[in-house]
């Protein structure tokens, strides 16, 4: 099993930034593509990032491109998501999710085998 606890959430200002951290524990060993995700109250849960195994490959949806960056430290088994210019409608709950395929980089919620708690963002006008 692994376990990922989220971090980083908060209230700020719109323009400013934030950094979630995503600490994998467990068995992160198992895990190769991370990823986050948000999901506001009776929505489903929305694509935002992915990242590959060996951090080589970035994914993001296009509401994010350019203001969020995904990173990775395997060796502290952390994920990152720096977020620069938020935006109101940036406010909801974030996932991070682990999936254990070496073989794919998913951007489907259903495709991640573990998942987080989630951490609140709320980004004020």
């Amino acid at each position: 099993q692994v376990q990922l606890v989220e971090s980083g959430g908060g209230l700020v200002q719109a323009g400013n930034s934030l950094r979630l951290s995503c600490a994998a524990s467990g068995r992160p060993f198992s895990i190769n593509a991370m990823g986050w995700f948000r999901q506001a109250p009776g929505k489903e849960r929305e694509f935002v990032a992915t990242i590959s195994g060996s951090g080589g490959s970035t994914y993001y949806a296009d509401s994010v491109k350019g203001r969020f960056t995904i990173s990775r430290d395997n060796a502290k088994n952390m994920v990152y998501l720096q977020m620069n210019s938020l935006r109101p409608e940036d406010t909801t709950v974030y996932y991070c999710a682990a999936e254990r395929s070496p073989y794919t980089v998913p951007r489907r919620a259903y495709d991640y085998d573990y998942w987080g708690q989630g951490t609140q963002v709320t980004v004020s006008s």
